[in-house]
């Protein structure tokens, strides 16, 4: 896809992540949700009991609804932020870009890459994904790619590293 915002330069080609990944973030935020609602209902369930005083008050049914209501909102984000995660690659660096409402780009000169790290989990595996790590000098940079299919993670591993090579030694 054509670059779309004035935060990176005309020309470049972007591409997105495996829309499996949506599935991904739906699955872990989902447990997430699930967890933290039932952790901020126990007064709800306790009053319901009668262990909380003998019936439960309104404040019970907020905090859970609340809690609940929150974890819907983030669930119902997650397909457009997965579609906002995306790199590019230019000659001399990788463009990396994420973020729906406070959007972040941030570029990786190939020479400055120390090495490039591929990890996957049981939910990543199960999907046939990886998340690509580039680390750099700079303990500050943020340049994680989720949701790359294990093939393409490979394959951009390889490359980087390559060009990162090629790079380094004009230093």
């Amino acid at each position: 896809m054509p670059a779309t915002d004035e935060l990176s330069p005309p020309g470049l080609t972007w591409h997105r992540v495996a829309p499996q990944y949506v599935s991904v973030r739906l699955i872990s935020s989902a447990i997430s949700t699930v967890v933290w609602t039932a952790i901020f209902s126990i007064p709800l369930i306790l009053g319901l009991l009668g262990t909380w005083g003998n019936r439960p008050q309104w404040w019970m049914w907020v905090l859970s609804g609340i809690v609940l209501g929150l974890g819907l909102v983030n669930l119902s984000l997650i397909p457009r932020r997965v579609r906002a995660i995306g790199y590019a690659e230019a000659p001399t660096e990788l463009w990396l870009r994420k973020g729906l409402f406070f959007r972040s780009v941030t570029v990786v000169p190939y020479g400055r890459m120390q090495y490039v790290d591929i990890k996957t989990g049981p939910v990543l595996n199960a999907f046939g994904l990886a998340t690509l790590t580039l680390h750099t000098a700079s303990a500050a940079t943020d340049a994680v790619l989720p949701g790359l299919p294990r093939a393409e993670a490979g394959r951009l591993r390889e490359q980087l590293t390559e060009r990162g090579e090629e790079h380094m030694v004009g230093l």
